[in-house]
């Protein structure tokens, strides 16, 4: 058994030193290519910019890339009052501002929150509202709730952004291995630091994936058990997502019609068909440990 707080705390603490371990495998790329280059200190401040542009320019802008491309509209609140009333409700319960709710036309359950502290937004899809009981709903709700109160869009932003330059930095290095591109101190020392550029070119994409991926799994338990202490019961959260287990299992079941690789990590439960993803690759963690770790809280 667990508390919420020690659960909380645990992940957190995770997520945070993955994030650190991103930002000094980010600032060892860029300086194996600067020392290649003999770009200087310059050159290595010009990447880390370019990384701090890219993340405020997703974080500022990307809730609306990522609602147009889910196929998301504004929920009717008159039609859809006591979704808006739970949501209103468990806001101010958790000191969060009053998100703007929409609705997915999607019959898999599944839901998502996205946007920045000050302007958030969370998507239902009508699958999800027609078969969760309210208390289970609301289960949903508090966890998409945490993730605006714990600023995982923000997180998830800066691990996007630091797994994209990985990967472009990647890119350049096994060209420049392959096509001759270096013409610094890489032109002196060709043997072991070539080798060593054109492993890192074709390692570095993976490991940014993988720590991204693991970040993306620590802030669902965090989100989770968040969730659960705000609404003091981790029965609605689990039997909620007993019913998306449920409805995986089927084999007629189709995923999420509009989710994508870039949106997988926003939504409550990993939206792609069960069993296309698991284990190190995926974006969630398994749903049977997230039941099991919600059952052992008090």
């Amino acid at each position: 058994m667990s508390s919420f707080f020690d659960e909380i705390a645990r992940n957190n603490l995770k997520s945070l030193l993955l994030l650190v371990i991103f930002a000094a495998f980010f600032i060892g790329i860029v300086y194996l290519v600067v020392y290649l280059l003999g770009g200087g200190i310059f050159a290595f401040f010009v990447g880390a910019l370019l990384v701090v542009l890219y993340a405020a320019f997703t974080y500022y802008s990307g809730d609306k890339v990522v609602l147009a491309v889910s196929r998301a509209k504004v929920a009717d609140e008159k039609q859809y009052s006591n979704l808006y009333a739970s949501v209103e409700g468990l806001s101010s319960a958790m000191q969060v501002k009053m998100p703007k709710v929409y609705l997915i036309n999607d019959p898999n359950p599944n839901a998502f929150a996205t946007g920045r502290r000050s302007k958030p937004s969370i998507a239902f899809t009508t699958g999800l509202v027609q078969m969760m009981d309210r208390d289970e709903l609301e289960g949903v709700i508090s966890h998409e709730l945490s993730h605006i109160a714990d600023n995982d869009i923000l997180v998830m932003t800066i691990a996007i952004a630091f797994a994209g330059a990985i990967g472009l930095i990647a890119a350049y290095l096994r060209l420049s291995v392959f096509f001759g591109g270096f013409g610094g101190r890489g032109r002196n020392n060709e043997g072991p630091l070539l080798l060593i550029a054109l492993a890192v070119g074709i390692l570095a994409p993976l490991f940014a994936l993988l720590t991204r991926l693991a970040i993306s799994r620590r802030r669902e338990y965090m989100a989770d058990a968040n969730g659960a202490r705000v609404t003091r019961n981790p029965a609605e959260l689990a039997g909620a997502l007993k019913k998306i287990q449920a409805y995986e299992k089927n084999p007629r079941t189709a995923p999420v019609a509009h989710a994508n690789e870039v949106t997988a990590s926003l939504y409550f439960a990993n939206p792609f068909k069960a069993g296309s993803l698991s284990g190190l690759f995926s974006t969630h963690p398994p749903i049977e440990e997230r039941i099991k770790r919600l059952q052992a809280m008090y």
